[in-house]
Formats: C-alpha cells, sequence, structure tokens
C-alpha cells in the first residue's frame, strides 16, 4: 500500500475518532468482514493495510488523539478568517494529519505531507476549504520556523 492511500485511510479514521469519540476506530475498521463490504463500495480498500502501512496509520491515529488539543491550537492560530465552527470536521481531520506528520513523523518530508493533504482535501472538500487547508498549512511551516531559510 502507498503512503498516500495509508494516509487517506488515516485521515478517515481521524474523523471517525472525532465524530465518535472511540478510541480504537482502527480494531473495528480492520474487521475482515467490514473492511470487505468497505472494499465493495471504494477502490481504497482494495488492500487492506499490513505491516509499514498498518503501522503508519496507527502511529497517525495516535498521534491526533493523544495530541488533539496541540494540534487544533495551531489549526485555530493560523486559520485566519474562519471561526472553529466553520471548519468542517474533514477539514479538522486533514489538517490534524498533516500538521502531526510534519511535527511527529521523522520519515515524512514536510513537502509531501503538505502537498498531499490539499490533494487529498480536493478528493472531499469545495475548492474554498481547499484552499483554507493550504493556507493554514502555509501558515503553520512558516510561523513555526518549519521552512527552510533558502526556501523562504
Amino acid at each position: 500500500m502507498t503512503r498516500t492511500k495509508a494516509r487517506e485511510l488515516a485521515i478517515r479514521l481521524i474523523y471517525a475518532q472525532a465524530a465518535t469519540g472511540a478510541e480504537d476506530v482502527l480494531a473495528d475498521f480492520l474487521e475482515p468482514e467490514h473492511f470487505e463490504t468497505l472494499a465493495a463500495e471504494d477502490e481504497l480498500f482494495a488492500e487492506r493495510p499490513e505491516g509499514a502501512s498498518l503501522e503508519y496509520i496507527e502511529k497517525l491515529l495516535c498521534l491526533c488523539r493523544e495530541r488533539r488539543a496541540e494540534l487544533d491550537a495551531y489549526i485555530e492560530k493560523y486559520a485566519r478568517g474562519w471561526r472553529p465552527e466553520r471548519i468542517t470536521r474533514t477539514a479538522a481531520a486533514v489538517l490534524r494529519c498533516a500538521i502531526a506528520e510534519v511535527l511527529y513523523i521523522d520519515d515524512a518530508p514536510l513537502a509531501a505531507a503538505i502537498n498531499e493533504a490539499v490533494e487529498l482535501a480536493k478528493r472531499y472538500e469545495e475548492p474554498e476549504t481547499v484552499a483554507f487547508i493550504n493556507g493554514v498549512l502555509g501558515g503553520f511551516v512558516r510561523g513555526e520556523g518549519l521552512v527552510p531559510e533558502s526556501e523562504q
């Protein structure tokens, strides 16, 4: 499974985690019968995550659950012109995932995490929300000093 697909699965699970308040959404999600049902509905579920992909998804879910307040504080800080209640659950999941990757996953290149977050958002959100996500993530990396000086 590609890291892009693993990210997308993680975003869907981060969304479910936030929407339901359940801590262990991954176990239910990966039940063979449930996963087969999903595979019949969406190509994303054609391949069951295993090995490194499964570890990556688990790490993102854990980070987003344990550090949710911190991730949401970054989102609020850089969400200029958007009240928190205006941010959709999907946009929040995309933002949490990307910020967690940038801050806590060493082998996730900054540009890849940001670019893929924006590309994945395009599949689920309106153009205005995608632009918002791009702006928040751009503001975050600049504002937190994460952009190398050569790129500023």
